[in-house]
Formats: structure tokens, C-alpha cells, sequence
């Protein structure tokens, strides 16, 4: 509990870090910031109050609810160890890398954002599906079905499939930067969604 409450409060610093950069370039940075990024560039823009301060607090919030879901599931202790570390560091480590590089494009340094959100979303993918199938039955990380939460071998399998999946979507997502295309994303997110859940119902009608 305590070695938890210590990766609770390191991962949520590290979570409001940019703020403390924030401040530090707050004279510098333009009263308004481009926030939202598209193929043709940057298409939405925030205050600088809200991208240095309102959005890492909203990044934090996420991320401790997730913790707080996640630590309180009766099942946790299924919840693989690798997963588990996943989970601590994924917001933390996305809210650094965002922030700092909204950061830099306010400031005019030449960040591709299509390219650093591929590549982070193919990395959390691909390290998401390698771990998937290590996890056993819970209630917060996975595919939570009836048929998956009813049958231990239809969890094994679906996850063991969809971990696959997922590492595929990644390679895709990476592979993504070299193409102008917004509806990838989309594509992938929903691929990786149904195709598990339709796997799961099979195997379910199957009797597994």
C-alpha cells in the first residue's frame, strides 16, 4: 500500500511537471497557444492559462481516476505487474511529452505533433498488447465482456488475440507518420475495439 501511495504521488508530479516549465517560459510564450493539431497543422488554440495550468490539472485528474479505478478493483491482483507500471506512467509520460512540445511550437520551434502523437500512441499499442495477455480476469484492464468475465479460457483467448492486434496497430500507427491521413487513427481505434469483441462472442457461441 505505502510502496503505491508513493508511485500515486511521484507519477502526479510528474504529471503537473510542464506547469513548472510553464511558468518558467511564461513571458515568453503568446497569449495564445495552438493546442489541437491536424494534418495541415495547427487548427485550435487555447489561452496560455489554459494550456499551462487547466490542461495538465485535467491530465491529472484522468490519470488519478484511472489510479483510483484500477487500485480499488477486487480483482487487482490479476492485473500483471508490467500492466500495472503501464498504468502508473502512461498519463504521466503523455502529459510531459504533449505539454513540452506544445510548448516548443508556441515558441516556434519546428515540432511535427502528427508525428510525436503517431509515435506515442504506436508505442502505448504496442506495449499495451504485449502485456494484455499476461493479465488475468479483472474488472478494469482488458476486454471486459459477460462472456470474458464469465470464462477464464475466453479471456485467455480473446486478450491473447487482441494483444496481437494491438502490436499491429502500433506498427500501423508508426507507419502512419509517412502518410497525411486523419481518418487512421479513427480506423485503428475502432478496429481494435470491435474485432476483440466480436472474437470474444465466438468463441462464447462456441461454449467457450
Amino acid at each position: 500500500m505505502k510502496e503505491n501511495k508513493s508511485k500515486v504521488i511521484i507519477t502526479s508530479i510528474v504529471t503537473v511537471f510542464p506547469m513548472v516549465i510553464g511558468f518558467l517560459l511564461w513571458n515568453r510564450l503568446p497569449e495564445k497557444i495552438a493546442t489541437h493539431f491536424g494534418s495541415e497543422g495547427a487548427d485550435g488554440w487555447s489561452t496560455k492559462l489554459f494550456a499551462v495550468v487547466i490542461f495538465p490539472l485535467i491530465l491529472l485528474v484522468i490519470h488519478l481516476f484511472c489510479l483510483g479505478v484500477t487500485l480499488n478493483d477486487p480483482k487487482k491482483k490479476n492485473i500483471g505487474r508490467a500492466m500495472m507500471t503501464l498504468i502508473f506512467w502512461i498519463v504521466p509520460v503523455l502529459s510531459v511529452v504533449s505539454n513540452l512540445s506544445i510548448y516548443g511550437y508556441a515558441l516556434g520551434v519546428d515540432v511535427n505533433m502528427e508525428v510525436i502523437v503517431s509515435i506515442l500512441m504506436g508505442g502505448i499499442f504496442i506495449l499495451l498488447g504485449n502485456y494484455m495477455s499476461k493479465n488475468h480476469q479483472n474488472y478494469t484492464v482488458g476486454i471486459k465482456l459477460p462472456w470474458t468475465l464469465n470464462s477464464e479460457e475466453n479471456w485467455n483467448r480473446t486478450h491473447r488475440m487482441a494483444g496481437k492486434l494491438w502490436i499491429l496497430a502500433g506498427l500501423v500507427f508508426w507507419g502512419s507518420v509517412f502518410f497525411e491521413n486523419n481518418t487512421v487513427p479513427i480506423v485503428i481505434i475502432v478496429v481494435v475495439v470491435t474485432i476483440p469483441m466480436i472474437y470474444s462472442f465466438v468463441l462464447y457461441k462456441k461454449g467457450i
